[in-house]
């Protein structure tokens, strides 16, 4: 009689449970047609973003929507494949899409929870969720779900499913896939993290957001301990590794477009050339760029351009606070960084906020969540600005918003953000190839690239033009040219009279053409013009590249009055440097495809392989050698202090100091540096190209030319070199005088008695 009590309970429960087996086996036959086709898995095409490399195979620069970096499964490394089970579905590789157990365990707690708050999903049904399925938590879309795993598990095998989730699954900061998250958080390819960051990208799928180390770094150290914790247990790890991944501190990147090397400016005209190929596809489709830049030369120009402009600016003098923010009686951290959230960084110049100010020192809070006190020297550069007798927009007080950076000792000074911007570029003269091109001192700040986009006046760094030009017409570098006053008309300028003057303001009469582009002696410059006709040099600077549009042909172009960029520049001067052949300036090597296909190739002309020759060889010479001479001891001795002998190059400066440059090359490497403002105004009194932009030029030089051995040039087929006297620029005939180059047809006079100045009107 009891155990017949029994029977009917028992029967109910069987009856319900095989007719839900029913309802489930009815539902799944009902959906099982509606489930969507499983090609997307089969034959994966994810959105893989425009990768920019370095010529050394550095990642310099990234575009698009997701970050992605596909990788095979045999590339992942075990531990990572481990730490990715430990936290999401260590039964994997043993259950069949769905983890039964799990399953249970997860509608028991929802059940008692009353609603839908714990899932247990594997990693097949989150494959199913991210490439199918939206995100909602409803009894159907789990249902769908399911039998999605079923039909993944089916039709791949475990190690491709794998594989999908490691490429596909959205990790934070735009970063889709463990490889790209390995680039974005810890600046390094998947093979190279320690155990410790991969626990870390193991415990982001949950919730990227709340386990994110940028932004929520002790909720995402505590997710890392779990997941190395689960990983021990299931003796994926000993408990040496454990304890030691456990105590690593991590370099969490901070900011998401911080790669190896700054090169934004360079990044920038990589994607306008891509997209302007691909279109919208160009983002999306996993191109793969490799460049001519080479981090060393790139990090020695960005470095370069940062330290001209600091110097440049620091000698102008302080400008004060840039703003000020109301402080309460009792301010916090989190009132500082709210004073402080618009502004950014720039590299090692800091926001920060004045918390107090004496006589000797400055108290202030470093956006971040440091408090510091700067005295001492670093208090000079801004010391006008503290006291009373400090303007009272500009003084140094509570609330006052500066910028702050450390010096070479590792101490703080208090700084500012240059207004004048710089640009730098540098190529290989031999097929053009640019090595490092920094296009203003932050991307972030100004966007606009001052090599390819600022046409500004060139001043007399544009005179070796003409010079070559003289060549030509028959000067030699010992001809004589008269550095006197000269006057002249309108109609002779293009726009009103005109009485050119010399930098200096002196006149030192009769001198060699050598000496007058080392002295760097406008009034020679405008006698060659005018002798060779402005309409002839117009003409003749096409061959390095410049249009002629740009550049009038009146007598004010001896002096730089044209308009050029800096990558007009750095391509004209390659031409002196490579023995008189026109290269293009080209900085893409190579296009890939998603799966490795060269796409596009560059094939420049090399010169002497293929180039159009633009000068003839001896003039290439020639120039080379005169414009040596204005590093050795003209405008550009400072120079001398690299200790080579083979660098050469030409200062350049505006009226009224509104242009500094400096152009010019050594053995295998051409440079051109420039600094100006936007709007263009004087840099200053005496802010020259050797003031201004020489530094910049030596400290980029220095350290792209470290250890590169020095190649004379060799003498070509057709230039002599003979003995002269240096007042007269005649021959002298009996081994006296100075040695000097002529082509052999424009060989002067002998020296008869003391000898006339050779300033008889050269050839045509």
């Amino acid at each position: 009689m009891f155990s017949r009590w029994w029977l009917f309970p028992l029967g109910l429960l069987l009856s319900c449970t095989a007719a839900a087996a029913l309802v489930i086996v009815f539902a799944a036959i009902i959906v099982s047609p509606s489930l969507p086709d499983l090609s997307v898995l089969t034959d994966y095409q994810p959105k893989v973003p425009l990768r920019i490399f370095s010529v050394e195979g550095q990642l310099i620069g990234e575009f698009g929507e997701e970050r992605r970096a596909v990788v095979k499964i045999d590339a992942v490394p075990k531990s990572m494949r481990d730490a990715i089970l430990a936290a999401e579905d260590d039964r994997f590789y043993q259950h069949g899409g769905v983890d039964y157990l799990g399953v249970m365990r997860a509608a028991f707690s929802n059940f008692v929870s009353g609603g839908a708050r714990q899932g247990a999903s594997t990693i097949t049904m989150q494959v199913a969720r991210n490439f199918f399925l939206s995100k909602e938590k409803t009894l159907t879309r789990k249902f769908t779900e399911v039998l999605l795993a079923f039909k993944i598990e089916h039709s791949l095998s475990k190690d491709q499913i794998l594989e999908l989730y490691l490429n596909q699954i959205y990790l934070g900061q735009r970063a889709y896939g463990f490889a790209a998250a390995s680039q974005i958080y810890f600046g390094k390819p998947l093979e190279q993290i320690s155990l410790a960051e991969m626990a870390m990208l193991a415990g982001l799928p949950k919730a990227p957001s709340s386990f994110n180390p940028v932004v929520n770094p002790k909720r995402a150290k505590l997710r890392q301990q779990y997941v190395l914790r689960r990983m021990r247990e299931l003796n994926f790890i000993s408990d040496e590794q454990w304890q030691a991944a456990d105590k690593q501190v991590l370099a969490v990147k901070k900011y998401v477009n911080e790669y190896s090397v700054k090169a934004d400016h360079f990044s920038e005209m990589v994607r306008q050339v891509m997209f302007d190929r691909f279109k919208e596809d160009a983002y999306t489709s996993g191109y793969s760029v490799f460049t001519t830049l080479s981090v060393a030369h790139q990090d020695a120009a960005h470095a370069a351009v940062r330290k001209g402009l600091v110097e440049y600016d620091r000698r102008r003098g302080y400008r004060g606070a840039e703003s000020y923010a109301e402080l309460g009686p009792t301010p916090n951290e989190e009132d500082f960084e709210d004073a402080l959230q618009d502004e950014s960084e720039s590299d090692d110049i800091y926001p920060a906020l004045v918390l107090d100010v004496s006589a000797r020192a400055v108290k202030v809070y470093r956006k971040g969540g440091e408090t510091f006190e700067i005295s001492g020297d670093g208090l000079k550069f801004a010391q006008k600005m503290i006291g009373e007798k400090a303007p009272a927009n500009q003084k140094l007080r509570r609330g006052a918003l500066i910028r702050v950076q450390k010096d070479e000792k590792g101490q703080w000074l208090i700084s500012q953000m240059p207004q004048a911007e710089a640009a730098l570029v540098s190529m290989d003269p031999a097929d053009g190839a640019v090595r490092a091109l920094v296009g203003g001192f932050d991307f972030s700040r100004n966007k606009y690239n001052h090599v390819t986009q600022a046409m500004r006046q060139p001043g007399s760094s544009f005179k070796p033009f003409i010079y070559s030009a003289a060549l030509e017409k028959g000067y030699t570098p010992a001809t004589i040219i008269n550095d006197s006053p000269l006057t002249f008309d309108a109609s002779q300028t293009g726009s009103e009279p005109w009485e050119p003057k010399n930098f200096d303001g002196k006149f030192e009469g009769p001198m060699r053409l050598r000496t007058a582009l080392v002295k760097s002696k406008n009034l020679v410059s405008v006698r060659i013009l005018q002798s060779i006709t402005p309409q002839y040099a117009q003409d003749y600077i096409t061959r390095f590249g410049f249009e002629a549009k740009n550049h009038p042909p009146y007598l004010t172009m001896a002096l730089g009055a044209g308009n050029v960029t800096p990558m007009q520049m750095v391509g004209g001067y390659a031409v002196f440097a490579n023995g008189g052949f026109r290269v293009t300036p080209y900085f893409i090597s190579r296009i890939e495809d998603a799966k490795g296909n060269v796409v596009a190739q560059a094939r420049p002309d090399r010169a002497g392989e293929g180039a159009e020759r633009a000068i003839d060889g001896r003039n290439a010479f020639i120039m080379t050698s005169l414009l040596q001479d204005v590093v050795r001891s003209g405008t550009a001795t400072r120079a001398m202090q690299l200790g080579r002998t083979d660098l050469g190059g030409k200062t350049g400066t505006t009226n009224e100091f509104v242009d500094a440059w400096f152009c010019g090359f050594g053995t295998g490497l051409v440079a051109v540096s420039w600094i100006g403002f936007d709007n263009p105004h004087t840099l200053g009194h005496n802010e020259t190209g050797g003031q201004a932009a020489l530094p910049m030029w030596i400290t980029y030089m220095g350290r792209a030319m470290k250890g590169v051995e020095e190649l004379p040039k060799s003498v070509p087929e057709g230039v002599v070199q003979v003995r002269i006297n240096s007042e007269s620029g005649l021959r002298e005939a009996d081994g006296r005088g100075i040695p000097e180059y002529f082509y052999q047809e424009f060989l002067p006079p002998e020296r008869d008695g003391e000898g006339a100045p050779a300033v008889a009107a050269p050839a045509n």
